[in-house]
């Protein structure tokens, strides 16, 4: 089900296009593109498992995630992760341990709005001697799964299955 904006934010005109990313204003002129959002995502491991959040919230609430979310403008890919992991579970991770997985595009609707997300996916071992604290609004619970135990109709974004479903290739 394709959402839309029904007027202009600068005129409240009603004679409006919009498609999958340029709105235009035929009155006033206005055009407004919607570019696509970067995101982050990271997969942690711990011997042969993987961390995966619980979704709190919509979209998506109760499916499987990986910590992460949008990156924040002026803000690399990496710094977004890091930001992520502290806000999310509370765990501090040195960049030079991120490794960069792979990218995948994504469809994240919020508030009958719909986004095009490019999500940049990376990977990192978890810390030893660590404990998370989830942010619990965003979080309902971690689970850690065996790489081969994952199914991935339980995640809940198209691209992250994709990506984990790269990296258990990466890791058979």
């Amino acid at each position: 089900m394709e959402k839309t904006f029904k007027f202009c934010p600068n005129c409240s005109s009603q004679n409006i296009s919009f498609d999958f990313r340029k709105f235009e204003c035929k009155d006033c002129a206005m055009v407004y593109y919607q570019n696509v959002a970067t995101a982050t995502a990271i997969i942690l491991r711990k011997d042969d498992e993987t961390l995966f959040t619980i979704r709190n919230r919509e979209p998506q609430k109760g499916k499987l995630d990986l910590p992460g979310g949008f990156t924040d403008p002026n803000e690399t890919a990496e710094q977004s992760c890091l930001r992520e992991l502290k806000e999310e579970l509370n765990l501090d991770l040195d960049a030079s341990k991120l490794n960069y997985l792979m990218s995948q595009p994504n469809d994240y609707e919020y508030k009958t709005i719909p986004y095009k997300t490019c999500d940049l996916v990376y990977e990192a071992i978890y810390p030893n001697d660590v404990e998370m604290t989830l942010e619990e609004d965003e979080i309902a619970a971690v689970k850690w799964i065996k790489i081969d135990e994952i199914n991935l109709d339980e995640i809940g974004f198209k691209s992250l299955r994709n990506a984990v479903e790269y990296y258990i290739n990466l890791n058979k």
